[in-house]
């Protein structure tokens, strides 16, 4: 889940694993897997760093055996 700001400026948290596109129109519009869309006032490069800094945080990477 990723923190994002609605542009009311209420927080909203957002399953970052079901966002399926974004776009910048100048507003960043997530859309979700579900089909629903969000705006947020983060660019969409804060919302890809909150993304990424998600996976790193969540994800167990291994090696496989050698």
């Amino acid at each position: 889940m990723i923190h994002l700001t609605r542009l009311n400026g209420k927080p909203v948290v957002v399953n970052a694993e079901l966002i399926e596109t974004m776009e910048a129109t100048p507003d960043t519009i997530l859309t979700l897997t579900t089909g629903r869309r969000i705006m947020v006032k983060e660019d969409m490069e804060e919302v890809v760093e909150k993304v990424k800094e998600y996976l790193r945080e969540t994800r167990v990477w291994t090696l496989p055996p050698s």
